[in-house]
């Protein structure tokens, strides 16, 4: 006897009723995800009817958007052929990708030896401590670490004098070629507790019969950190690691602004203060706009690059 297939129609009818099945049993929970749905839609998604302006030279003199003067990709070739947008894009990438390796490898590594700690109560105190700077705003965050610099009385230089590796009073602050590692050791400081807490988790799901193993096997606490705790946590690592990478070009401008200052502004201005001075202070609204289409774009292709890297070699996705 020959096998009946499913007509194309009757496989669609199928599927629409399963789809409506699935709908109806889990209403509620569609019901309450429409307030981020919607919060998404406004925030993210209608703002980018406002990158029309990036082939525009606007000027908000009350003409409709679409009837502005187009003027095609100038606002893009005069941010090509501009040498501030080259420095700013290397400040950008410089501090992202230190932010980006340090991070990663402080944070993972931190996790694993606070998974190590048997007295749960000096546990929840240092991982509490740990994660207390990511409350702290950068305002108040940048003028702690700038009284800490500073060579009036700063608490690093007092301890470099006193221990007698310099003679003198080091600017911190006022030497540009210091700025980048200034602030991503900021960053460590104030992000690598509250990063921490996603690999604790993570570790916390791996099944306790893998260390007993190992250990029947011989494996001290960093064989087992190493072959068992690693590879556990491996899917979130890559994960994390490949939505950072899609923000790479995308490190905001707070820690940048607050803690820069005219004597490193060669090392301090990233695309987003690119964008700022350039762009909306000197009222080049379609210059500004241009610049973090770029942003935006950069960060896309990004992301999919090292989704399908990831995909290709560790048969992880995100997308």
């Amino acid at each position: 006897m020959k096998a009946v297939t499913a007509s194309p129609v009757t496989k669609e009818r199928s599927r629409a009723n399963r789809f409506w099945a699935t709908f109806i049993r889990n209403k509620y929970l569609y019901m309450m995800s429409l307030p981020f749905i919607a919060w998404v839609f406004v925030f993210s998604y209608y703002p980018l009817w406002g990158w029309l302006m990036a082939f525009q030279k606007f000027k908000p003199n009350g003409t409709p958007i679409l009837q502005q003067k187009w003027v095609g990709l100038e606002q893009f070739r005069t941010m090509f052929h501009d040498d501030m947008f080259y420095q700013a894009l290397r400040n950008t990438l410089a501090m992202s990708i230190m932010g980006l390796v340090s991070g990663f490898i402080v944070a993972v590594g931190f996790a694993l030896l606070l998974n190590e700690l048997k007295n749960i109560a000096f546990k929840r105190v240092v991982q509490t401590i740990s994660y207390l700077p990511h409350f702290v705003s950068w305002t108040v965050a940048t003028s702690i670490i700038t009284r800490m610099l500073s060579s009036d009385n700063g608490v690093v230089n007092d301890i470099l004098l006193g221990l007698g590796f310099i003679q003198e009073p080091i600017q911190f602050m006022g030497k540009g070629h210091l700025f980048w590692g200034i602030v991503t050791v900021s960053d460590l400081w104030k992000e690598t507790g509250w990063s921490a807490i996603i690999y604790l988790a993570a570790i916390s799901g791996i099944a306790p019969d893998l260390y007993e193993a190992a250990k029947v096997d011989g494996a001290g606490r960093l064989r087992q950190m190493w072959h068992v705790t690693l590879p556990g946590i491996r899917s979130t690592i890559v994960v994390l690691l490949v939505l950072s990478i899609g923000h790479l070009v995308n490190n905001g401008f707070e820690k940048q602004f607050l803690l820069g200052n005219n004597l490193v502004l060669d090392y301090s201005q990233v695309l987003d203060l690119y964008s700022l001075k350039y762009g909306l202070e000197m009222s080049r609204y379609s210059f500004g706009t241009a610049v973090n289409m770029f942003n935006s774009v950069v960060s896309l292709i990004l992301l999919f690059v090292a989704n399908g890297l990831s995909k290709r070699f560790t048969k992880e996705s995100v997308i």
